[in-house]
């Protein structure tokens, strides 16, 4: 096991999507859109919890390389009409090497803490999918999974927040 060396690698514009859904009853998800959850606001928690996890991740993942995010944005939808709790995360480094991971584990981090505070109230939840929507920038260029639309722009941590209506997929 090793951790790959990126030291002879230019620095390059590096910016990552990823995507995760949270499954639940739409009892649960009625109470955290209605902000009724004991815990409090589970969606602005989640998107924190994964900002602050896109930071973290090489303390997670042992062989990820460290490095200085530019931006990290989190954007959490509960749909009840569809049972889902639909979250985007969004990395943007200038750095040696991607951002993919960091974008993955803030999905994560954020499906996890909607678990966490909605339990209580639904313990069937599932985390039925988590995956890298869009990756671009190092020598292997722009990847956009097929089926997948991503809105253009890269997280700026002085940008106006976007549309709450995250892409399906």
């Amino acid at each position: 096991m090793k951790m790959i060396d990126v030291g002879e690698k230019e620095r390059t514009s590096r910016f990552a999507v990823a995507r995760a859904e949270l499954k639940c009853s739409r009892a649960a998800l009625k109470l955290l859109n209605e902000g009724r959850l004991e815990k409090g606001d589970a969606l602005a928690a989640a998107r924190l919890a994964g900002i602050m996890a896109a930071k973290h991740t090489p303390h997670l993942l042992p062989l990820c390389h460290p490095i200085s995010i530019a931006g990290a944005d989190v954007e959490v939808a509960a749909d009840e009409e569809a049972g889902v709790v639909r979250i985007e995360a969004r990395v943007h480094a200038i750095e040696r090497t991607g951002v993919e991971m960091e974008a993955m584990t803030a999905a994560c981090a954020a499906a996890l803490t909607v678990y966490d505070m909605m339990k209580r109230h639904d313990r069937g939840m599932e985390l039925v999918s988590l995956r890298l929507v869009k990756k671009s920038g190092g020598r292997s260029g722009e990847w956009l999974r097929q089926g997948e639309e991503v809105r253009d722009g890269e997280p700026a941590p002085t940008a106006p927040r976007a549309s709450k209506k995250l892409g399906k997929g």
